[in-house]
């Protein structure tokens, strides 16, 4: 990667920037979303400029998070927007960009196939063994802001997280969603312990 790589750059000011709260939504977050963006295009057989545009979305998808938490999304896009022209992205592929940010809001909306990668790549943990992992990550993230979440909160908020999302793409509804499930089933478990 070179400095002047946009990857590079973007990157690098995550790391340096983003605040040291972000146990989950950290700059390695990131890193792992372009990669399993990367993963998901390559099975959708889609080009090497559809993937660029793809790992871009991916690179800037959770950047607004600099500037603060609450609709980050959009922070994300409009930081997109001011630094991407000068990358040679034109107007139409910003807009492509900036809808693939806008499919990573929760509770998830896509409209096109890129729209579905990226939704998929940002949430991929759900439907894998590092479900508690990564679970884990976001519970101390959420801590940080509501020192009063109670671990009873918590199992509720994933329950029913799980049970209201779904997967895009056809290896998230595939490969991912049977995983999902059995977490969801543990979740489900765990609540009913809590009655």
């Amino acid at each position: 990667m070179e400095k002047t790589d946009i990857f590079y750059k973007v990157h690098l000011r995550l790391e340096k920037k983003l605040p040291a709260n972000l146990f989950y939504h950290d700059a390695a977050h990131t890193k792992d979303v372009i990669e399993k963006s990367v993963f998901l295009a390559e099975k959708e057989n889609l080009s090497p400029s559809e993937i660029n545009l793809i790992k871009v979305a991916a690179l800037y998808h959770d950047a607004g998070f600099i500037l603060g938490r609450e609709e980050h999304e959009e922070k994300s896009c409009k930081l997109a927007t001011k630094e991407l022209p000068e990358y040679n992205f034109s107007k139409a592929q910003i807009k492509t960009i900036c809808g693939m940010i806008n499919a990573t809001r929760i509770p998830q909306k896509t409209s096109n196939l890129y729209e579905d990668i990226i939704a998929d790549a940002d949430l991929f943990y759900l439907g894998t063994e590092n479900y508690d992992y990564f679970s884990n990550k976001l519970y101390l993230e959420l801590k940080h802001d509501r020192p009063e979440l109670t671990q009873k909160e918590w199992v509720k908020i994933q329950l029913d997280f799980l049970k209201s999302h779904h997967f895009h793409t056809n290896f998230g509804i595939k490969v991912l969603e049977p995983v999902k499930r059995k977490h969801l089933e543990k979740i489900t478990e765990m609540w009913k312990n809590f009655d």
